[in-house]
């Protein structure tokens, strides 16, 4: 029996079907969810979320959000989730220029600085989807 994965953002639900297993960034690691897995509830972390569907693998990078396991059924909720080949390499450059940038500047307090943080954290992981993906 395969796991319905589905993965929606603010913006749209970027994916559902039927999958053999998926691989989630979280806190604590690399979370592999395959059929008959226990139902858990997890913290996504901003990385690389791999899906095997069909024989294939499908890579995605996603944001933090959260994660709900439960009766073969796989939801994660997250603030973005973009597939490997729709990743746009030198905005995310840039994004991440920026980023690193602002993170310098000492005018940065409270929730700015978390701000710019995530949006730091989500180059890197589309950089790391692209990059690694580009290097196989």
């Amino acid at each position: 029996m395969p796991l319905h994965l589905e993965i929606v953002t603010p913006e749209s639900k970027t994916f559902e079907g039927e999958v053999e297993s998926v691989v989630l960034p979280t806190q604590e690691g690399e979370l592999g969810v395959l059929p008959g897995h226990v139902g858990l509830l997890a913290q996504l972390e901003p990385g690389e979320l791999v899906v095997q569907q069909g024989g294939q693998m499908l890579h995605l990078a996603v944001g933090a959000g959260f994660i709900e396991v439960c009766n073969d059924r796989v939801a994660v909720l997250t603030d973005m989730a973009i597939r490997e080949d729709d990743i746009d390499e030198s905005a995310a450059e840039e994004a991440m220029r920026r980023a690193e940038e602002a993170m310098r500047s000492e005018k940065l307090h409270g929730e700015e600085h978390a701000t710019v943080q995530a949006s730091l954290q989500k180059s890197l992981a589309q950089l790391k989807v692209k990059r690694r993906r580009s290097a196989v």
